[in-house]
């Protein structure tokens, strides 16, 4: 999965998005492939996308069923460290591996890292998390 992965990356980031994450189904026939762009993502971004890397698995002999190409929703997981600063000021739900103060699920105000910890305004203060502690984080929407 990990070649996959890196080669999706590559080609989606040749395309001039940004590669925010795969998810397949056991024994990978599904390939679900999240894309982000700043202006944000359309329909025609994703069948660029899609048509691209439908051609791709052709040459490199990927066998799968079928492959979706989206944006990741208002509701956007944070995956890498840039993530966290690029939406730094935004609200999130944060859950962590193990508890802290008996807590695992953390909302608040993303303020970005620091010396590799995410750092969330929360109504109780400041939460520092290791990067590597955090389980899930996902923006909340504002509608």
């Amino acid at each position: 999965m990990r070649d996959l992965t890196e080669l999706i990356e590559q080609v989606v980031t040749g395309l001039g998005f940004e590669f925010v994450m795969i998810d397949s189904s056991p024994r990978g026939r599904l390939l679900r492939v999240f894309i982000d762009i700043e202006r944000g993502v359309n329909v025609d971004d994703c069948a660029t996308v899609s048509n691209q890397l439908t051609r791709t698995f052709e040459v490199e002999n990927i066998d799968y069923d079928r492959l979706e190409v989206s944006s990741p929703g208002l509701d956007r997981p944070l995956i890498k460290p840039a993530d966290f600063e690029r939406f730094a000021g935004h609200e999130i739900r944060l859950r962590t591996h193990v508890p802290v103060d008996n807590q695992r699920n953390f909302t608040g105000v993303l303020q970005g890292l620091r010396d590799g910890a995410v750092v969330v305004d929360t109504d109780k203060g400041e939460l520092l998390v290791a990067f590597n502690d955090v389980e899930k984080a996902r923006l909340v929407p504002k509608l």
